[in-house]
């Protein structure tokens, strides 16, 4: 019977999931069905340059991301000034809400060289005309990410830590220590698990997103979603795009690797 309720799920998860996933492996280790690495040479050839920023893009707006959702989960669990947590805790989870293609379209009107960010810096006199400058590269890839995923690792974090026993806390504030030194030396190490969670999650999420960097940002280098993508409807390369596709799982792994080593080493009998 637990057979037959699982079934479907299991028959899902196999067509939509291991059999893309076999099929692209057998695609990027075959030619003319004989094993080899020519398309990995290829994508190497081609696209290192996008390897390397796609990992630096991802692991910086990882950093970025973890850095403001504990900013914002501290101010909601330790706050004191009830409007500002009230105020924050009602907006902060709006990006959730929205498509990554939404986001990568509200980006552009936001921080192009004639949109709104520059615009009101012009009209409030804190700025020249002359002096705007578009933000649609790099930067503007990682502003997304960053905006899109910091509420729901906020939001994992917020509960985490309303959680955690509040007599430490307390303990701590009694003896004088900040707000800012309570949450990062008394709080924030006892949801660190949460925290890996999340941010391996969005890891691998802004890893895998195509709208960002292809409406973001138009100039190389790019990351290897836009390669892939470019490979399959330009040229038909299924088998550079395959290789492609099997460095961003190794990519993905590593990360999935990090945490899980993390996890064993603090779970093991000491």
């Amino acid at each position: 019977m637990g057979l037959i309720l699982i079934a479907p799920g299991l028959m899902l998860v196999a067509a939509l999931f291991l059999y893309p996933l076999c099929f692209s492996l057998i695609s990027a280790f075959s030619k003319d069905g004989a094993f080899t690495l020519e398309w990995f040479a290829k994508a190497f050839e081609l696209y290192s340059t996008d390897i390397v920023f796609t990992v630096v893009i991802v692991l910086a707006s990882c950093a970025l991301t973890g850095l403001a959702a504990i900013v914002i989960a501290g101010t909601l669990t330790l706050g004191e000034n009830r409007y500002i947590v009230g105020t924050l805790k009602a907006i902060y989870r709006w990006p959730l809400f929205i498509p990554f293609i939404v986001a990568a379209q509200c980006m552009r009107t936001f921080l192009a060289k004639n949109g709104l960010m520059n615009n009101t810096f012009v009209s409030m006199g804190l700025m020249e005309p002359l002096q705007a400058m578009s933000f649609l590269d790099w930067r503007g890839i990682i502003a997304t990410f960053v905006w899109k995923q910091t509420p729901f690792v906020a939001l994992l974090l917020a509960g985490a830590l309303a959680s955690i026993d509040r007599a430490t806390l307390e303990a701590g504030r009694n003896l004088g220590a900040s707000r800012p030194r309570v949450l990062f030396e008394l709080a924030l190490p006892q949801v660190m698990p949460t925290l890996m969670v999340a941010l391996v999650l969005s890891f691998v999420t802004m890893l895998s997103v195509l709208s960002v960097p292809m409406m973001v940002s138009g100039s190389q280098p790019t990351m290897l979603t836009v390669d892939m993508a470019f490979r399959i409807n330009a040229y038909g390369d299924y088998a550079t795009a395959n290789a492609l596709g099997v460095i961003t799982y190794l990519i993905s792994a590593g990360a999935a690797i990090l945490y899980l080593k993390r996890g064993l080493s603090e779970g093991a009998p000491r």
